[in-house]
Order: C-alpha cells, then sequence, then structure tokens
C-alpha cells in the first residue's frame, strides 16, 4: 500500500487555510469530473479529490494526518504505525468516512481511519441539546493496569487561528487507572465531551486504553508473556531464579531438560480481573560467548562430551 500525499493531490500547501482547500476542491472537481472532462484519467483524478478532500476539510482527520505525513512521501510503501492515532481528541457520529463509506475511498484511506473518526458534529434540531461525546485513544503503562493509579493525560484537539490555519489546541485531564483495565476498554468522563447547546449538558469523552510498548512484556488480552534467557546449564539441570513480573519479582523453578519455547505459567499472575490472566515465562536458552582460550577449550570438551548428539537429527541431515 502506498502513502498518498492529500497535499499534492490537491495542489495546495501544507499550511493551506480551510477556505483554500475549499476552493481548491471545487475548482479541480469542476475540470476532472467524468461528466465534463476527457481527460482518460478523469474519473481517477476525481475519485482522488473526493478522497483527499474528505480528509483535509475534517479539522480531526486533518490533524490526525499531519501528524502521521510528517515521515512519509508519496508513493512510499506504507503501513499504519501500532496506535499511530492516539493523543487525539474526535467526534463520534457513527460515521467512518466523510462523502460516503469508507469502501468507496483506497485502501489507505481506510486503514488510517477506518470508523475511527467521524465526518464533523451532527445537526441539532433543539435549542437546548446535549453536547456531544467525544472520544480519543491513550497509552497507559502496563504497571499502571496492575496496581491502579492517577495519571495525567493531554489530549490534542484541531481548531482555526486568527489566519484561518489549522492548529493544535491541548488540554490535559487527571484520569483515574482502574486496577485491571486492558487494552481496549473504554474509561468515560462524564460531561468532559462537546458543551451542550442552550441549557443543554456536555457530552461524555470516552478513553480508549492501550499499553505503550514495554521493553519485557508482550500482552496478549490479560495474559502477560516474558521470554526468559537461561544458561544451558539452568536448562538442562534445572535451577531455582528468581524472574520479573508487572507485579514484581518472583521465584521460579526451571524443570530439568528444559528447551528453548516452553512455557512455565504462573496462574492468576497476568492482568488482575474477576477472572484474572495468566503469566507465562517462555524459555530461550542463550549460550556464553567463548572469548578466552579456556572458554573455547570448554565448549571442545563439551563436543567431544557430547558427540552423540545430534540437533539437526529431524532435519533429515
Amino acid at each position: 500500500m502506498e502513502f498518498k500525499d492529500y497535499y499534492k493531490i490537491m495542489g495546495v500547501a501544507h499550511d493551506a487555510t480551510q477556505d483554500e482547500i475549499r476552493r481548491a476542491y471545487r475548482q479541480l472537481a469542476r475540470k476532472y469530473h467524468p461528466d465534463v472532462s476527457k481527460a482518460p484519467d478523469a474519473e481517477v483524478r476525481f475519485k482522488e479529490l473526493g478522497e483527499a478532500y474528505a480528509v483535509l476539510k475534517d479539522l480531526e482527520k486533518r490533524a490526525a494526518y499531519d501528524q502521521l505525513g510528517k515521515d512519509w512521501k508519496a508513493g512510499q510503501d506504507f503501513r499504519p504505525p501500532p496506535d499511530w492515532n492516539a493523543g487525539f481528541e474526535y467526534a463520534s457520529d457513527g460515521a467512518g468516512a466523510s462523502d460516503g463509506a469508507a469502501g468507496e475511498f483506497s485502501d489507505f484511506f481506510e486503514a488510517l481511519y477506518g470508523r475511527h473518526f467521524s465526518s464533523g458534529g451532527r445537526q441539532q434540531a433543539d435549542f437546548h441539546a446535549r453536547g456531544e461525546d467525544r472520544h480519543a485513544k491513550v497509552l497507559i503503562d502496563l504497571e499502571d493496569a496492575y496496581r491502579g493509579t492517577t495519571r495525567s493525560i493531554t489530549l490534542q484537539t484541531p481548531k482555526i487561528d486568527s489566519q484561518g490555519r489549522l492548529s493544535m489546541a491541548a488540554h490535559t485531564l487527571n484520569v483515574t487507572i482502574p486496577i485491571g483495565i486492558r487494552a481496549g476498554q473504554h474509561i468515560r468522563l462524564s460531561g468532559q465531551g462537546a458543551p451542550g447547546i442552550g441549557q443543554g449538558k456536555a457530552g461524555d469523552l470516552y478513553l480508549e486504553i492501550g499499553f505503550h510498548p514495554h521493553p519485557l512484556y508482550r500482552v496478549d488480552g490479560r495474559d502477560i508473556y516474558l521470554d526468559l534467557p537461561l544458561a544451558p546449564w539452568e536448562a538442562a539441570l534445572g535451577a531455582t531464579i528468581k524472574a520479573p513480573t508487572p507485579g514484581g519479582v518472583v521465584e521460579l523453578k526451571i524443570p530439568p531438560g528444559s528447551a528453548s519455547g516452553g512455557k512455565l505459567r504462573l496462574k492468576g499472575r497476568g492482568i488482575p480481573g474477576n477472572t484474572p490472566g495468566d503469566f507465562y515465562a517462555v524459555i530461550r536458552i542463550d549460550l556464553p560467548p567463548a572469548a578466552a582460550d579456556a572458554e573455547k577449550a570448554f565448549y571442545g570438551s563439551m563436543a567431544e562430551q557430547f558427540k552423540s548428539f545430534r540437533p539437526r537429527a529431524k532435519l533429515g541431515v
């Protein structure tokens, strides 16, 4: 999948005002409308323009696209980075695309937005109306789900500055992270959404939780996985060792004859909950280096001692 430069497609600068984007779209849409243009690529260009305009006219889509597009150029092979849209606050009206269903646009558009962003605020028929709900994805530390905590979280929301250009406004919230929360769950902040119309109440803010990548652990639902390095003699002879978990250091008994890829399960040591997850230590055997002559000689004696051992026997060689 190739990265699409929506500004290039629209023929506008990256700091173009919303009015400039609107005028450019109207001009180009007339030029490439399939019923008017005789150009052989008119239909393709018209669809590209519609997709680019769907993003750039929408402040929320445009702000997130600008953040993502800083490190990419048109035509580059592209896959959206994990959690690329974390930290952006957006509206929710059940729509994923502007000016039509997401399926009418490219795979690039759908990979980015899917159903994560709305196409703008809903219309209010009454003078007094409840404000719309807002949404944002936020990342927390895995350890927060074990202990519970209060975190200061900053969200970005787009706005138009006095020159008519897109800018970002940040607002910070103190959020209570409950023990046992999982990735994909939501925290509801009552009254923290868009303000109401007239005397209507404010909407709510829903925070979708994700975890920062962890240097030690992998998360699968409520289960936690750790790659556990062992010395060859610990795996061969068995041992009692210490291992970290998000809940603290534990002692593990390594059975004699343990092999790489084997798993040691600690029941209930995963993310807490009514049914807590489990913690899995995945065995990885690390070999000590053989730099000194004595170390090399030791490996040589091992080769002689275990010369009947055929590590590639299952490969037929």
